[in-house]
C-alpha cells in the first residue's frame, strides 16, 4: 500500500531548515534504503509543503517517522497528515 505524508511548513521554512537539513536528509535516506520511502521532496512556489511517498503496510510506521523527523522535532513543520494512495498507474 502507498501512503502520502504531507508536511505543512512554517513561514521562512527554507531559511530555518538549514541547520537541520543534513540530519533530515540522512534520516529520510535510511527509510529510502529500506524501501519504505519511494520519493520525497518539497513543493515550490510557494515553498509551504513537502510530500513523502511511502510504501508500507501500516500507517503507524509513517506516524513514527514523522514524530522522529528532525524537521518535526525542531518546529519546522506546522502540521502533517497521512493519506492512503491508491496507485492506478506506475510501479506498485
Amino acid at each position: 500500500m502507498h501512503f502520502i505524508l504531507t508536511y505543512h511548513t512554517v513561514p521562512n521554512y527554507t531559511e530555518l531548515r538549514k541547520p537541520y537539513r543534513s540530519e533530515h536528509l540522512t534520516y529520510i535516506q535510511d527509510f529510502y534504503e529500506r524501501g519504505l520511502v519511494t520519493m520525497a521532496g518539497a513543493l515550490e512556489d510557494p515553498a509551504d509543503q513537502a510530500v513523502i511517498i511511502f510504501k508500507c503496510d501500516n500507517p503507524s510506521e509513517i506516524e513514527n517517522f514523522a514524530k522522529n523527523d528532525p524537521y518535526v522535532k525542531n518546529g519546522l513543520i506546522a502540521s502533517w497528515s497521512i493519506r492512503p494512495w491508491n496507485v492506478v498507474i506506475g510501479k506498485q
